[in-house]
């Protein structure tokens, strides 16, 4: 019985003009995103708090500033080619939901689906939480006294208050949230240089900095590089609210990669010329610590100002972005349909509500920072296979339309899986617990597809 109704729910999701397993509707657009708007979505999701933080780690092993700077560029090609190959993705099935969609169509839906209640349960979730606590932080170090977990519960319900009032004043709101970060580490960067003392750092390549590009410890920073950068598939996840899917995916993700390599090498940049290299090893507030260099007793404060405008920004994208995921999931399997309910200015309520509630949890049980560490292999997973998808799907399904095509196929994407799959296994070798507990969660997943598939579809409803 079991079998012949997961049949049947194949079917059911499987056009006629093709032999894979599609979701069977596409989700209609709640409000047009403008190219602006998906700009700002990947820019916001990408700039959080690891480029503030993550140098202090990396100096101490790579003593070269040419091979630091680098370590952020190439970085930035990687994310880039990863960007490329999902826009190829996206164009060719611009639906909602990122790898949940993706995935369903090149593999098959039960794989989608776990990849769905990874992102729809704590994809998310957790890092919002810990954007939100990285706000009260630096908040309460502005202006002392106040309670951090306070700050972050207040951030992180205003924004979904402004996200309830619909897509249209979310834009608006993501849009000049985004733009105040960006001008602001502009400001920050021109500022640093002109007021900044140099340290003796150069950024000149030397004989020896050839060696520190091939190192181990170069490998290494680098991985600590891509959380950095983690977010520049944001727009995907709201393809379907996207105007003119097939000509703003592409460009929005290479303006939103190019900015952002940008910013994260001119921002390590100012750090090392800024602040002399041994005040920075081994530290976690660079930022702090370079603004104090620059801006004197008060630049400490200055600089976490800046840090949390940005995360303004960011922890409003997560939260546009991750009540989609499940939103799109419930349009497709029976036990979500309630998530797949909008209101008449087109926000999944439920949705929206849900995430909050665990977003409030996390931060109240302080539970994020255990997730945050056994999440990561999955979330690697679940982009590794979506770009080795763009090489399956160029034998199973040559005739797909594809509006876009990746640049430097098929070295783009395998430039992607290389870094990926190191990733992964330096993640097994260094966390094993934790990577396996991630495999785990994804599992638990199966057994809510497993009960879906005993109901028939469902039909999304307005509320």
């Amino acid at each position: 019985m079991a079998c012949r109704q997961h049949l049947v729910y194949q079917a059911r999701m499987m056009p006629q003009s093709s032999s894979r397993a599609v979701p069977a509707k596409e989700s209609a657009p709640a409000a047009p995103v403008t190219l602006a708007t998906a700009i700002a979505l990947a820019v916001a999701n990408m700039i959080g708090i690891g480029v503030f933080t993550s140098l202090g780690f990396q100096v101490k092993d790579l003593p070269s500033g040419f091979a630091l700077l680098t370590l952020w560029v190439v970085g930035g090609v990687i994310a880039l080619c990863g960007a490329l190959s999902y826009a190829e993705l996206a164009t060719a099935f611009p639906r909602s939901g990122g790898e949940y969609n993706f995935l369903s169509r090149i593999y098959h839906p039960a794989i989608g689906f776990l990849a769905g209640w990874v992102s729809a349960t704590v994809g998310f979730t957790a890092p919002i939480a810990l954007a939100a606590m990285a706000f009260g932080g630096y908040f309460a170090g502005v202006v002392p006294g106040l309670p951090p977990l306070a700050l972050a519960l207040a951030l992180v319900w205003s924004i979904a208050l402004v996200h309830l009032r619909g897509v249209q004043r979310a834009s608006a709101f993501q849009n000049v949230a985004t733009l105040v970060k960006v001008a602001l580490i502009v400001a920050f960067i021109a500022a640093a240089f002109a007021l900044g003392n140099p340290s003796s750092m150069s950024f000149a390549p030397t004989a020896g900095d050839a060696g520190h590009i091939v190192s181990p410890a170069f490998a290494v920073s680098l991985a600590f590089v891509m959380y950095s950068y983690a977010g520049w598939n944001a727009v995907t996840y709201i393809a379907g609210e996207v105007r003119d899917p097939r000509r703003t995916l592409p460009y929005s993700v290479i303006v939103a990669v190019v900015t952002v390599t940008l910013l994260y090498v001119g921002l390590n940049a100012v750090f090392l010329y800024s602040t002399p290299i041994n005040q920075l090893a081994g530290q976690i507030d660079v930022a702090v610590i370079a603004g104090q260099h620059i801006f004197g007793d008060t630049g400490g404060r200055i600089v976490g100002a800046l840090i949390c405008i940005g995360l303004v920004s960011t922890v409003s994208a997560m939260m546009w972005i991750g009540p989609r995921v499940i939103m799109v999931m419930g349009e497709d399997f029976s036990l979500l349909a309630p998530f797949a309910r909008r209101t008449a200015n087109g926000v999944p309520l439920l949705a929206v509500l849900s995430q909050l509630g665990v977003v409030t949890v996390l931060l109240l049980t302080q539970g994020f920072e255990s997730i945050l560490e056994f999440i990561q292999f999955s979330l690697t997973i679940s982009s590794f296979l979506t770009v080795l998808g763009v090489i399956v799907l160029r034998f199973t399904q040559p005739g797909l339309p594809r509006p876009y095509r990746v640049w430097g196929y098929p070295l783009t994407p395998l430039v992607f899986l290389a870094v990926s799959l190191f990733m992964m296994i330096n993640l097994v070798l260094e966390r094993p617990a934790q990577s396996l507990a991630g495999v785990g969660m994804v599992l638990t997943g199966l057994l809510i597809y497993g009960l879906s598939l005993r109901y028939p579809r469902p039909h999304a409803r307005s509320l």
